[in-house]
């Protein structure tokens, strides 16, 4: 071959090749482990290992910890695609764009909870150091993932709280310590909106329209109204000095120490012959101010001649206060059962309180928003015959959650048990029928009170059915039930028809779950 002639294939195969690198993809750089800083393998190990320890005993189907696991490390799947973690009986691997970047056999034997806590630490670690994707969404975002994930698998209720989320939420539970002050800006600075009753400001004759001058010395002049809030709050015993501003132009200054504080729960009023109390929630106190409003209005000159409890909107909360509050108006008789796999979770709530209200009419309002422990203290008062209950069918949320802290400072809350009415129908998904039901408009309202007037009751098929009613039940016998009195929002007939009921002597008493369905 002559020379220019195998120059021109020289050229002829540098440009093939120049040609099939160009239609080729590119194929991806080898995964290169990151050296830097910013995650804590330990943490994470730690807080996996308190989780699984709490959750292996307690869920309400047993699951071992190794699936457990693999169910939460999917969560970096979530994160970055390309990491895909697999369970065989002899591995536990995480992948990289099919490349495995780590690998080891599962735990075995005594201990086993916490060497899986801490394989989870070392896969987390592995996929921080080959993903960028993981790396930014920072050692919180990996917990966050990983029980999110995790959760999936399990129930509605059961989640991950970041610290910063537990310590709100524990702040609404169980209130936070300060000194009871609700501040606004206005034009004469920071202006004391409200007080609560019994905090460390009531005590120290501390009024609306005062203004804030000073906290501990400092003038606030200038100050974000954030800051200033955060100033009063601290932890509970501690003192603080606050200078204000009364009425009159008198400036004075005074030593406060803080309190741990409740949120308020319960509000009453008085509208004419009824006592109407709202209770938004079931936190730490909720059952003792819901004594203390009865009490006062049963001691009036004149009291009231019934009672209407709204719980619309009410989500729930502290189980506890529910049974506390249910008492306040039962004397004997069941409330309430839970049962979990866990033996602490089996629990049989019996009344032994006092009628504060002395067999007075009892209406219950609610709704469709209605969840959780206000659904257990309307179904035990409901199934007792101690109250009727209008409104709409409720959430339908009969499963409770224990609490345990995590090493981060977040929190887990487990569903460990189920709920079940004094008449062995279950919360979850049923929720409570009401009685009244105001969910199918005003001409079917017109016509069920018109009954009850005349001693009949329109529900009481559906009521006999629904308290009939054993789980496990299929989805569509479920929504069957409940569509006797749709879930739907509160609205203004729901007051008025609670009003008729106890104008009504004929209509109350009727209304009432009927006598046979009661064992």
């Amino acid at each position: 071959m002559s020379a220019p002639s195998a120059l021109c294939l020289q050229i002829f195969a540098r440009r093939l090749c120049l040609a099939v690198l160009f239609l080729l993809p590119a194929l991806p750089a080898p995964a290169e482990p990151f050296a830097g800083p910013g995650f804590d393998q330990r943490m994470v190990a730690e807080v996996a290992s308190a989780a699984l320890g709490f959750m292996v005993p307690r869920t309400l189907e047993a699951i071992p910890p190794g699936q457990l696991t693999i169910w939460g490390l999917r969560g970096l799947t979530a994160i970055d695609p390309r990491l895909i973690a697999e369970l065989t009986p002899q591995t536990l691997r995480l992948t990289l764009s099919g490349r495995t970047i780590l690998t080891r056999p599962p735990p075995m034997g005594p201990g086993g909870i916490t060497a899986w806590g801490e394989a989870i630490g070392q896969f987390s670690r592995a996929a921080w150091d080959f993903s960028e994707p993981v790396r930014r969404s920072g050692t919180e975002g990996i917990l966050r993932s990983f029980f999110e994930e995790l959760f999936n698998h399990l129930d509605p209720y059961s989640r991950y709280a970041t610290p910063q989320e537990a310590a709100e939420e524990e702040g609404v539970r169980y209130g936070r310590a300060g000194l009871g002050i609700d501040i606004a800006t206005g034009r004469s600075g920071f202006v004391v909106r409200s007080v609560l009753p019994a905090s460390p400001a009531a005590q120290a004759a501390i009024h609306p329209g005062d203004v804030v001058l000073e906290i501990d010395g400092a003038p606030l002049q200038g100050a974000d109204l954030t800051a200033v809030a955060a100033l009063m709050r601290g932890p509970e015993g501690s003192e603080t000095s606050i200078t204000l501003r009364s009425a009159g132009r008198l400036v004075r200054t005074i030593a406060l120490r803080r309190a741990i504080l409740a949120p308020p729960t319960v509000f009453a009023q008085r509208q004419g012959d009824l006592l109407v109390i709202r209770v938004s929630s079931f936190a730490r106190d909720t059952s003792e101010a819901m004594a203390r409003e009865i009490i006062r209005a049963a001691d009036a000159s004149r009291p009231p001649k019934g009672l209407v409890i709204d719980m619309r909107g009410n989500r729930g909360g502290l189980l506890r206060q529910a049974v506390s509050m249910a008492e306040t108006l039962l004397s004997s008789g069941r409330i309430a059962s839970t049962a979990g796999r866990d033996p602490l979770s089996v629990h049989e709530y019996n009344a032994s309180g006092t009628d504060l209200w002395r067999g007075l009419p009892v209406v219950i309002v609610v709704d469709g928003r209605t969840a959780s422990s206000a659904e257990i203290f309307a179904a035990a008062l409901s199934d007792q015959r101690r109250a009727v209950v209008v409104g709409s069918a409720t959430l339908g949320k009969g499963l409770v959650q224990t609490i345990l802290p995590l090493p981060d400072g977040g929190a887990l809350s487990l569903t460990w048990s189920r709920v079940l009415a004094p008449l062995g129908w279950p919360l979850q998904a049923l929720g409570v029928l009401p009685q009244v039901c105001t969910s199918l408009g005003e001409e079917p309202l017109k016509h069920i009170l018109a009954e009850l007037a005349q001693g009949r009751q329109p529900m009481a098929r559906a009521l006999t059915r629904h308290r009939e009613a054993r789980a496990p039940m299929p989805p569509a016998e479920i929504l069957e039930i409940r569509n006797s009195c749709p879930a739907s929002e509160g609205r203004e007939t729901d007051m008025l028809a609670a009003k008729y009921l106890i104008d009504t002597p004929q209509a109350y008493a009727t209304a009432l779950i009927p006598q046979p369905i009661i064992p």
